[in-house]
């Protein structure tokens, strides 16, 4: 389903320059050959999370799905000078095509990567996230939810992609596990009295999300 028109899709793309130029040829390798290249964040929607980033100015963030790093490269953008950003892919070719990736960055040097579980890793990440971007297995999104909710610090956000799941969750009666799985963590956020969100229309649907002070 599209949400948006194509056209104005575009005229926003025309109109939106904070995305990092230099990942241009990364942006395009992946959409012309990766057999998943759907996974990857619009060139858009990179701009945006550069642009949080770099009003939030944040010491350390958290990335859950790396695929091949452009959103990691785009939330590197507003990382401090004494930061750190960690990224957790499952899929160790992805992973490697990442780290390829981040060679090309002058911040190359603060983003670890971490291969495997994310519900494994997360746990052994002794850090207060100033900055977190889910956007991985969607059947996972509460428990990544709970894992990370304790560690995001006094000011941070937490920002979920794919909320509105190709507009599955818009459907009377959901079908598809993933779906279902979105719907769950849509509702799981709104009842949570300790935090508050903005759903927006980005792409497949972004959630803002920060804790009540």
């Amino acid at each position: 389903m599209e949400f948006i028109h194509p056209l104005a899709n575009e005229y926003a793309q025309k109109y939106s320059n904070i995305t990092p130029s230099y990942l241009k040829s990364l942006y395009e390798d992946t959409l012309t050959n990766h057999a998943h290249a759907h996974l990857q964040s619009s060139w858009t929607q990179g701009g945006f999370l550069s642009f949080m980033s770099k009003l939030l100015q944040p010491k350390f963030i958290l990335e859950i799905g790396s695929f091949t790093g452009f959103s990691a490269l785009c939330l590197a953008e507003g990382l401090k000078a004494n930061g750190e950003l960690h990224t957790i892919e499952l899929r160790a070719d992805d992973a490697k095509k990442a780290m390829a990736a981040f060679s090309t960055s002058a911040k190359s040097h603060q983003i670890k990567m971490h291969i495997g579980d994310a519900k494994e890793i997360i746990p052994t990440l002794d850090k207060n996230w100033d900055l977190v971007f889910i956007d991985a297995d969607k059947t996972s999104y509460i428990d990544y939810y709970n894992l990370v909710l304790p560690q995001l610090s006094e000011n941070g956000m937490m920002m979920v992609d794919n909320v509105l799941f190709h507009g599955d969750v818009l459907e009377t009666n959901i079908q598809g596990k993933s779906a279902k799985a979105i719907q769950a963590f849509n509702e799981y956020v709104l009842q949570d009295q300790k935090t508050e969100q903005v759903l927006l229309t980005i792409r497949d649907g972004l959630t803002l999300i920060r804790k009540i002070q």
